[in-house]
């Protein structure tokens, strides 16, 4: 069952994004670090959780998500559940023989971003949707997710995912917190006023501490809840209570679905049970 079709029947959804090994590992762990994804990926997909898998993230330059997930993933593994992201820091050639491979091999969806300015190769267009677009017209079987930010303007958010532009049959948000309740409902408000269809999928980061030089460096690349955070853990909170909070504030606002996001790899899916576990 595609990603797109779970997303449309299903009262609520979890899933759990992973990034690829870093690419300047050496061939040995290079290797140890995507057998640890391909288990996560395999063992995550087979309970049924979709699984997105990230390119280049926070800038720092990631090994090929698409060629690794075909070289390893078994041909009992459904690849409808893994869906890799695409920024547009490549050539339009590359994104398009990218696309062009993904549904040849199977995988029926796409997150296409347009990927961070300020760090790494430059993107192919200005905006994402010129790159959905492109991919449309190319492979027009394939389904395509975008990405929101509800810590920006929500009725701006609102009107990119209702504009006929948009090019994308689902969407993916920037990582929120439970700290963040009033900014998703404004959100989730303005979704609603603009009539927006396609479901969407609200990230939750799962915190390993509160070290307040982890969550400094986090703030480069999104929105850190500090405060509340160091509030928690020092009242004796886990990462996976943290965590699970996230996810029953996210459910009490309306949130369907949600994806986890900086999961320990190698424990990937004990982590996320024990996290629903508490939620």
């Amino acid at each position: 069952m595609s990603l797109f079709k779970v997303l449309t029947d299903s009262p609520g959804i979890v899933s759990v994004e992973l990034r690829p090994p870093r690419a300047e590992l050496d061939a040995s762990a290079g290797m140890d670090a995507w057998i640890d994804t391909y288990h996560s990926v395999t063992g995550l997909v087979r309970d049924s959780m979709p699984v997105f898998l990230t390119d280049s993230a926070v800038g720092a330059r990631e090994e090929n998500n698409l060629r690794h997930l075909v070289i390893n993933l078994g041909s009992d593994v459904p690849r409808d559940r893994v869906v890799p992201f695409l920024t547009s820091k490549h050539t339009m050639e590359f994104c398009l023989n990218y696309a062009e491979r993904a549904w040849h091999e199977g995988f029926s969806s796409l997150v296409v971003l347009g990927g961070d300015k300020s760090v790494g190769a430059p993107r192919c267009v200005e905006h994402a949707w010129q790159l959905r677009e492109a991919i449309h017209a190319h492979v027009p079987e394939l389904t395509l997710g975008g990405w929101a930010n509800p810590h920006a303007n929500a009725e701006t958010q609102a009107g990119f995912l209702s504009d006929s532009r948009f090019y994308g049959e689902f969407f993916l948000t920037q990582v929120v917190s439970h700290h963040d309740r009033a900014k998703v409902d404004a959100f989730l408000n303005a979704a609603a006023k603009r009539h927006v269809t396609q479901p969407g999928i609200f990230g939750v980061f799962y915190y390993r501490s509160a070290n307040v030089k982890t969550l400094e460096t986090l703030k480069q690349f999104l929105p850190v809840p500090t405060e509340g955070l160091i509030t928690e853990f020092a009242e004796g909170a886990t990462p996976e209570d943290v965590c699970a909070a996230t996810i029953r504030g996210l459910r009490a606002s309306g949130v369907k679905h949600i994806y986890v996001s900086n999961l320990p790899v190698r424990r990937a899916r004990q982590t996320l049970a024990d996290i629903l576990a508490r939620v």
